[in-house]
């Protein structure tokens, strides 16, 4: 008996990924939920198991192809012997050993700018192998999906404007007004939508007069980075708020008790200091951990507190998330904060590592600049940009002394966030870096 192995749902808001290793190949006997297929979504890497037993007859993708939710992936003879044996590990490429996140110097971190991907506060459903709708079997890139949905559009009623190619951008336009002009229900025209038809193609030639020039298609996350940056600089009134602490004496104890957190595995960073106190901070101000709900005009308060770190990596940025970070000592939240670097620059998040944020902290330490303005990541309300701490002439007790000074930023929503609260979290963060016993008078 043949079985069809289609493509399951990954997760929420996922509708296609590329491929980037197939596991296995004609001949192989494949055990249920034996990993068959390496898939780059616009998340994370993830591993495609396979939901029956059997004998590969066909395999329908190869490396680089898109392969859309419900697209075709393998065909099995499902009447192979149950004890039949998996396929050679030698054909599954080995995992790659995690690499420890070194050690910052003050003010430094590898932490870098802005996550690509907005949090989602729902975990994603265990992978199941649905019958794949008319829309799933629709050749159209995920931008393209992804604009059908926010104009509501079905993707499986849409012709293409030349015939046995895939949907364009165009095509779903050209579908959603002619549905306008004869009256048709329509979804409003987001921002997203606004930003993507201003975006007019560049002509080669306009550039290579002057030189060779190349191109280069943009990655996954490069192009959700596009689209999420668009969309949030159009949707929210972002105002950010500068300020600065003097971490000279906490810098000190820092390097005093780095060996007994190495010790742990961890690394005492000034990051995950900084996070520390965040945390405690959002306790503290709950705004900063809230969502508006525009349109049922209410403000969503979460009771937990969990942070998002941007990392750089070689796919670009990624936003790993710290749980329950005010409930943590600093110890554990140094030796998390490594690992889930590490991870995030191996591909080895998943989905859930990257989800549930409230507030997202980005570093820029490490590399220099003396202050930047971050973007939120909706439907986050708020994000702190830190940067590179320097030493300057500070003027105590009758005389200059040098104090090391970090500079940070925040950028909050000014519909939910007044300027007064944002100057007010800002304080309570610098203050409490300044003097940490602080912590001791209000939380015994």
């Amino acid at each position: 008996m043949s079985y069809e192995f289609r493509l399951p749902e990954l997760g929420e808001k996922i509708v296609s990924g590329d491929v980037v290793k197939v596991l296995v190949q004609v001949g192989d006997h494949v055990k249920l939920d034996q990993i068959v297929l390496e898939l780059e979504t616009d998340k994370a890497v993830l591993e495609v198991p396979s939901p029956a037993a059997g004998i590969v007859q066909a395999v329908h993708v190869s490396i680089g192809q898109e392969v859309p939710v419900g697209g075709l992936i393998l065909t099995l003879d499902t009447t192979a012997p149950a004890t039949a044996p998996a396929a050679a590990p030698a054909k599954q490429a080995p995992a790659a050993a995690p690499t420890p996140a070194p050690a910052a110097d003050p003010g430094e971190s590898t932490l870098t700018e802005y996550p690509p991907m907005p949090a989602a506060d729902k975990a994603p459903a265990t992978p199941a192998a649905p019958t794949p709708s008319a829309a799933a079997n629709v050749t159209a890139s995920p931008s393209v999906r992804r604009l059908a949905r926010e104009i509501g559009v079905d993707l499986a009623a849409v012709a293409a404007q030349n015939p046995g190619s895939r949907l364009t951008e165009n095509d779903v336009k050209a579908f959603a007004r002619d549905q306008n002009n004869t009256g048709s229900a329509a979804a409003p025209t987001s921002p997203s939508r606004k930003a993507a038809e201003s975006a007019a193609p560049l002509d080669d030639a306009d550039f290579a007069k002057w030189g060779d020039i190349r191109r280069e298609t943009m990655s996954r996350v490069r192009k959700v980075t596009a689209q999420n940056m668009t969309a949030a600089w159009n949707t929210i009134p972002m105002v950010t708020h500068f300020d600065e602490a003097d971490i000279t004496d906490i810098n000190e104890q820092r390097r005093k008790l780095a060996a007994e957190v190495e010790a742990t595995g961890g690394s005492l960073t000034v990051t995950a200091i900084t996070i520390k106190i965040v945390g405690l901070a959002l306790r503290e101000f709950p705004k900063f951990r809230a969502s508006l709900d525009i349109a049922q005009q209410e403000i969503v308060y979460k009771d937990y507190v969990h942070i998002g770190v941007a990392v750089d990596t070689d796919r670009g940025l990624l936003v790993p998330v710290l749980r329950d970070v005010d409930k943590k000592d600093l110890g554990e939240i140094a030796v998390e904060l490594g690992q889930v670097s590490a991870a995030a620059r191996t591909g080895k998040l998943s989905l859930e590592d990257m989800q549930g944020a409230v507030f997202t902290v980005s570093n820029l330490g490490g590399i220099g600049g003396t202050n930047f303005n971050p973007i939120i990541n909706p439907p986050q309300s708020a994000i702190m940009g830190v940067s590179r701490g320097q030493t300057r002439p500070v003027f105590m007790q009758g005389t200059f002394v040098p104090r090391l000074i970090m500079p940070f930023s925040v950028t909050y929503d000014h519909r939910l966030i007044d300027g007064a609260d944002a100057a007010r979290f800002c304080r309570w963060i610098a203050t409490t870096i300044e003097s940490p016993l602080r912590l001791l008078l209000r939380h015994g």
